[in-house]
Parts: structure tokens; sequence; C-alpha cells
């Protein structure tokens, strides 16, 4: 993986005090399980995500389909900017925890850094890079705290360890304002044999012990290792002995092909079909290159995200009681057509307050006036023919955000409709942000000479507001 941050919370052992418990149930409106005797919690860090809680922030990174990015420091504010207009992603890894992590110093991740991308709508990805396989191959970790490779108890140090580091983790990740529902990853590089069986037994026991400890917290678990090691050990311990270890929720699979996508399954064996199939992996199809944006230039790891039930739009709006407003095409107007093109051009400029008629599905006199009075409106001629440079104008106005590929929702339909119409882009009007979406919004960019990076800004916007084609 890309690399590490520090700000390692170090905690006291302790059951939780049981008034401790209730707040946090109260917090995630369940009853948590009881930690097993002795095990470390996370001192006030129910306290901890009720503060965080009240900041407003989204458990991350919830539903999203689309690129995604890791770095081995946080980057600044001012990058993440630059990358939030200009490139394709739109989620971000972030080390939180872990004493082995390579970046110790995170001088930009605090809980203003992690708020104000998540109102700017970037998934998270936090990260624990803690113990180390026992038959690392790396030297660096052999020279660290390891998973305790002991066979003593069904591997319960190991299992210990698994806990208080998901334990540190949430302690970190509620006082950054990552709250309960977050997914938080534990990063199990891949540099060791699972031939080895105490170091693969006690592996999956720590990864067991992590799981559990989040779910009693609150939090899902996540799990990034390599494809042929780490991966596969996990796999085939959950297929071939089912029900032995807790198994986390999502699985960030480091798998170096270059393709940014589901992964195909049908061409390697390390991970089945079936196996955390339901928008349950992170892709990580490249290792780390220099990537610049915005002109910005930032080291990473690219990944592909399929999380929670993806990039799913809600269900359309209606238009004047059902009027039919979504087409491949739109076809320029005048006095005499008819048609539901016309009838959908009546509801538009209705919607706009230009026309108070009826809508009859003819193209007559009060149809052509209020046409030309929202031309003039946009600085057209006035005229009362409905255009091409009229429909996209209409079709586009409304509400302005930001978006890029994973968006969803009734303003990515309306860019849809407008790049209809103003290049014939013959998009469905599906409401979600996808490939071909992102290439008809590349194309506009390069006709109107904007930067084309298929993020759609204000610039852009206001060129479709215009009439712009």
């Amino acid at each position: 993986m890309a690399s590490q941050p520090t700000t390692s919370t170090r905690l006291t052992g302790g059951v939780v005090a049981a008034a401790v418990l209730v707040l946090l149930a109260g917090l995630l409106g369940t009853v948590p399980a009881t930690a097993a005797p002795g095990a470390p919690a996370p001192a006030g860090a129910a306290v901890q995500a009720a503060k965080a809680a009240r900041t407003g922030n989204p458990a991350t990174p919830g539903s999203f389909t689309g690129y995604g990015f890791d770095q081995c420091v946080a980057p600044t504010q001012s990058a993440m900017n630059a990358w939030l207009t200009s490139s394709p992603f739109w989620a971000v890894g972030i080390y939180i925890s872990g004493d082995s992590r390579a970046c110790r110093d995170q001088p930009n991740l605090t809980p203003t850094w992690v708020s104000t991308q998540l109102a700017n709508g970037w998934r998270l990805l936090p990260i624990t890079l803690g113990p180390q396989a026992s038959c690392t191959t790396r030297d660096r970790y052999q020279k660290q705290v390891r998973i305790d490779p002991k066979p003593a108890g069904g591997y319960a140090a190991a299992l210990a360890q698994g806990r208080a580091e998901a334990d540190k983790a949430v302690a970190t990740a509620t006082a950054l304002g990552i709250v309960p529902g977050s997914t938080l990853f534990y990063d199990l590089e891949g540099d060791f044999s699972a031939s080895n069986t105490d170091c693969r037994e006690s592996a999956l026991t720590f990864v067991s012990g992590w799981v559990t400890r989040l779910h009693e917290l609150g939090y899902l678990a996540g799990y990034y290792s390599s494809a042929g090691t780490g991966i596969k050990m996990l796999d085939d311990a959950a297929v071939l002995r089912p029900g032995t270890f807790a198994m986390p929720d999502h699985l960030w699979v480091a798998r170096w092909s270059g393709t940014p996508n589901r992964i195909n399954e049908s061409r390697t064996t390390y991970l089945r079909d079936t196996s955390w199939s339901n928008h349950q992996r992170v892709h990580q199809y490249r290792g780390g290159h220099n990537e610049t944006h915005g002109g910005v230039t930032i080291n990473i790891d690219s990944n592909w995200l399929d999380l929670g039930t993806g990039s799913v739009a809600r269900t359309a709006k209606t238009f004047c009681g059902g009027v039919p407003v979504d087409y491949p095409v739109y076809s320029a107007l005048r006095v005499g057509a008819t048609g539901d093109q016309v009838r959908a051009a009546q509801c538009l400029l209705r919607q706009k307050k230009k026309y108070a008629g009826e809508i009859t599905g003819t193209y007559d006199a009060a149809t052509a006036a209020a046409t030309s009075a929202y031309r003039t409106k946009i600085g057209l001629p006035a005229r009362g023919s409905m255009s091409k440079a009229v429909w996209t104008s209409i079709l586009a106005r409304g509400n302005h955000p930001l978006m890029k590929y994973g968006a969803t929702g009734h303003a990515v339909r309306r860019l849809q409709r407008a790049l209809n119409a103003a290049d014939r882009a013959g998009l469905a009007v599906s409401g979600v942000y996808e490939a071909t979406t992102t290439a008809a919004v590349r194309r506009y960019q390069a006709d109107n000479r904007l930067p084309s990076t298929g993020v759609v800004t204000d610039a852009m916007w206001a060129e479709l507001r215009k009439g712009n084609r």
C-alpha cells in the first residue's frame, strides 16, 4: 500500500465501565457485545464518538462506485481542493493508526481536515497498519512488534492484539470525527507465507479479533492485503472453514492489473466470484506513481471502489403530472410542431414561470412567446423557436453541485439531459454519473474551451445554463 500516519493513541487496558457502555449503546442504537475479560477498551471512546456524531459527519465511505487514491501522508487542503475539481478521484485512503506505519507524522490530518473532505463529497478509507504477520519477510516489520504466533489458547495472544488494534483505531477515528458506521481497514502486508501454519492461523485470528471488536464498537471492519497472499488466505478460510473466524465486511484487494474494475475473478485463483461480491470490494489496481491534477502532483496508489449499495440514484422526479422530459436527442421546435417533446417544452417553460397555458403538445403562439421570453432571459435573440441552445439551457437550470464519476441524483439527470440536448450524447438519463457521462462531459468541456477533466464545476454549469453547445 502507498504508505502511512501517526496520532497513535495509547490507551489503558480494562473492561469498559458500564456507564460508558450505556452511552455508546445510546449513540449506536444497539447494545454492544460485552468485551472479553481483560480486553482493552478505548478510554472515553463513547464520549468521543458522541462528540464526533454531533459534527454531522456522515459515515464513510458509505455507498459509492468510483475512483479513489491512497498516499502516505494525508495531502494538504490546497492539494485536496485542486484534486477535487480536476481529478477523477473522490475517495482517499488515510493512515490513522498503527505502530508499523512508515509515515508517522501527519501534519494535515485533523478533525477539520476530515470534516472538510467529507463536506466536499470525498469518501475516506481510514487505515491501520499495526503488527504484521509473524513470518513477514520485510526487514522493517521484522524489527517491530509482530502478530504473536503462539498457538496457546487458540492463538489467544493474537486475538488480543487484533482487539487492541481495533480499540486504538476507534479512539483515533472518533477523535478525528470518523463516526460509527464507518469502515476502518486493517493493512496486513503480503510479505509472508500462508503455508506456515502458526503464521497463517495467528494472522487469521488477529483479523478475527479486529473484526469482532470493531463490530462491538459500532464500526464496519475492512481488510487490505495482497491478492496472492493475505486475500487468498482469508478467502480460503471463509470458504473452506466457514464460521471459524470472524470475517471483515469489506475487502481491499491489492492486485496491480492496471485496470480499474471490480476484478475479473474468472481469471484469478485467489478470490472466488461469490466472495465479498455484494458491493464489498476495493481494488487497488495500480501501485505507487505520480499523478498531476490541477497543477498538483501527488505520489499515489490508484483504487476502484464498489461499496455499500454502489452508486445508485434515487427515484426520478416527475414533471407536470407525468410529462416525459428524458430524450436521447432534443428536436428544434417552432410554431406548428406537435408531439411529446412539445409537451416537455411547455412543461419546462411552465416551471420557469414563462408559460401559463395548458400542456397541449401543440407548439402555438403562446408557447412561442414563452420561449422568446426565456431566450431573452439567457441572452439569446428574442425568437419563438425552441432551439438546441434553449433546450440545453432550460434542462440544465437548477442547483449546480460539483459532480464527477460516482455522483448520483437529480442534478446528474439534469446534466445528462442537457448534454443530450447540447451534443446528441445519447446518454441514458439514469441519475448515475458513470463512464459514458464522463466521456460526454469531457467532450463538452473540450468544445467549450474548458479543462477536459470530466469533473463538472461551476464553470461548466454556467456554460450549459447559457445554452452553449
